[in-house]
């Protein structure tokens, strides 16, 4: 029986370039996808999205990101409004970092975002 090694956890300075190396390729909104903020999580894997074109979407986690994407209030992610009913509801595609929301904001990405936020 072979012993596994020791995983060492990341420093500061590892982690800092970990996020930097992140920052390099950030998923965009493409065709039909927009940008939301979560409200509110309401359970069984589905929330509540405030999206940038001024909607709010009942979501849900797709089943084959449910372990891989851990959503909290506040977060910003990609939505993809469903073909039927999609002012009301949607899927969320993929959830933006802290470093990446600031790369974003800073690029002019997220100006609504604060619009959003002034509430």
């Amino acid at each position: 029986m072979e012993r596994k090694p020791f995983k060492k956890p990341l420093t500061a300075e590892e982690r800092i370039a970990k996020e930097q190396q992140e920052i390099s390729r950030i998923k965009i909104p493409k065709g039909r996808e927009v940008f939301g903020i979560v409200e509110q999580r309401v359970g069984g894997s589905r929330m509540i999205v405030k999206c940038l074109d001024g909607k709010t979407r009942n979501c849900r986690i797709p089943g084959r990101l449910k372990r891989s994407l851990w959503v909290r209030e506040g977060d910003v992610v990609i939505v993809e409004p469903w073909e039927f009913e999609g002012d009301k509801r949607g899927d969320i595609v993929y959830k933006y970092t802290k470093t990446q929301v600031n790369y974003l904001k800073t690029r002019g990405y997220l100006e609504k975002l604060s619009e959003l936020e002034e509430f």
